[in-house]
């Protein structure tokens, strides 16, 4: 490939360098105001804050007058919420230079850092007046507007900035998004459609309009796109990703395979492809090539939590819950907080009766806020079994504080309650899930068989049986 000369970049590199060689020696050296500016951007493009203000003090004793030195100081006070410095300085710079845009852009940007979005946009809009450079303003614009959640005006801005720059792909970006937030599917797929009859090799928009399509589940149309983005880039990878998802779909499982391994060879192997690849293996009914895949996963990203719980749902599949519980205990000791695995930890041990660790693992993915109505029931079911009665009701309680509506929950519940002698409180749930689903009340003779034989309990379940 041809190397474009960049006679500008040379010279800032240079005078980055020469700048550098005078601060080793200590020598103060003159350079001219736009030498510093370079230098400053360089600094803080690349996190260098203390050494930008450095820069910033050593231009401003050489060139007191510099409106952009000023302004680059103001962006550094901004940076360091020393806002109302910030304010001062730009005040009276706003005095020498009414028409400065960039005074108008660190003015909306210190608003928005105030939550002042709608004083913000004013500002950057009185900034357009003052410039041709209209791309960053119109960026600025849409990001104000999302702070607001206004996506409408949003995308309108970003197209803006994508109308004066037409590869600013974060601003191509940046409209997908709210085409997605306002789920306009179709919209984006028009709009990407016409961004491509003006650059057809756009591998970014290729991407995006296959995604649209994905989306609403058109995976021959999302393939098509898929494949352009490849051909306007051999090399990207988010495309063959995609379209391997996509495959996938359609039960092409090789093919999928192809397209993943291929990112593989143009990237260090990420844990994402190597899972999809076991999946499709076992679809295949390759279950060796699966599991040796899937284990890859873990073992590129222990902190991927599909990667544990594809080898631990593999195992239980198979019926194998020893291994299954295997890996989900070399799981959990990697993250103790992931409510998932807890929720498999608790069905396995159920399976393999080992029904205190089961209810242990109930018991935590409630603690970590896994409220599904499965999870209480399941749990209550087991307290039951072990004797923990009272432990029971009060898991249906707090069960009832979620599911109030739900009958099962009232029938478990009365269960207990007519177990443990108190009539009252049993009635008054058997009631309770009679009103909300008489079929239901199967529960309570398949859960609570004596409990359903005895009288009390017939003679209420009778009285609803024709309402």
């Amino acid at each position: 490939m041809c190397m474009k000369f960049n006679h500008e970049e040379e010279e800032d590199n240079f005078s980055i360098t020469r700048y550098e060689s005078m601060l080793r020696s200590n020598d103060l050296k003159f350079f001219d105001s736009d030498e510093f500016e370079s230098i400053i951007h360089h600094y803080l493009e690349n996190g260098k804050i203390a050494k930008a203000k450095k820069a910033i003090s050593l231009g401003l004793a050489q060139h007191p007058s510099s409106v952009n030195l000023k302004l680059l100081q103001v962006e550094v006070l901004v940076f360091e919420d020393r806002l109302d410095k910030a304010d001062i300085l730009l005040a009276q710079l706003h005095a020498i230079e009414p028409e400065n845009e960039e005074i108008y852009i660190q003015k909306a940007n210190i608003l928005s850092k105030q939550n002042k979005h709608k004083k913000a946009i004013s500002l950057l809009l009185k900034a357009l007046e003052f410039t041709d450079e209209t791309a960053d303003i119109y960026s600025l614009l849409g990001m104000e507007y999302l702070f607001l959640d206004d996506f409408e005006n949003a995308k309108l801005n970003f197209m803006q900035c994508l109308n004066n720059d037409d590869e600013d792909y974060s601003a191509l970006y940046n409209i997908i998004y709210c085409f997605d937030f306002l789920d306009q599917h179709t919209e984006a797929i028009e709009f990407l459609n016409n961004f491509l009859d003006k650059n057809p090799y756009c591998e970014v928009a290729w991407h995006q309009v296959g995604k649209q399509y994905y989306d609403l589940k058109e995976f021959e149309k999302a393939l098509a796109a898929f494949e352009f983005a490849i051909i306007s880039d051999e090399y990207f990878i988010g495309a063959y990703l995609e379209k391997g998802k996509v495959l996938e779909k359609l039960k092409r499982y090789n093919e999928a395979i192809e397209n993943y391994r291929i990112t593989l060879e143009l990237d260090d192997p990420t844990s994402f492809a190597l899972l999809r690849i076991g999946t499709c293996f076992e679809k295949l009914g390759n279950e060796e090539l699966a599991i040796q895949h899937f284990s890859q996963t873990v073992h590129e990203d222990p902190l991927l939590d599909k990667g544990w719980i594809a080898i631990t749902d593999f195992y239980t599949r198979k019926k194998n819950y020893q291994k299954a519980l295997y890996y989900i205990n070399k799981a959990i000791h990697i993250d103790s907080e992931n409510v998932l695995y807890w929720k498999r930890y608790a069905k396995i041990n159920n399976r393999l009766g080992f029904f205190e660790e089961a209810e242990n693992g109930f018991r935590k993915a409630l603690e970590l806020g896994n409220y599904e109505l499965e999870t209480w029931l399941n749990r209550s079911d087991i307290l039951r079994f072990l004797g923990e009665s009272e432990a029971a009701v009060q898991n249906l309680k707090q069960a009832i504080e979620f599911y109030p509506e739900n009958a099962e929950v009232h029938y478990r519940i009365a269960g207990l309650f007519f177990e443990n002698q108190d009539f009252e409180s049993g009635e008054k749930h058997l009631r309770e899930g009679l009103d909300l689903d008489y079929e239901y009340h199967i529960v309570l003779e398949e859960l609570y068989d004596k409990i359903y034989e005895l009288p009390l309990v017939k003679r209420i379940i009778a009285e609803y049986e024709h309402i």
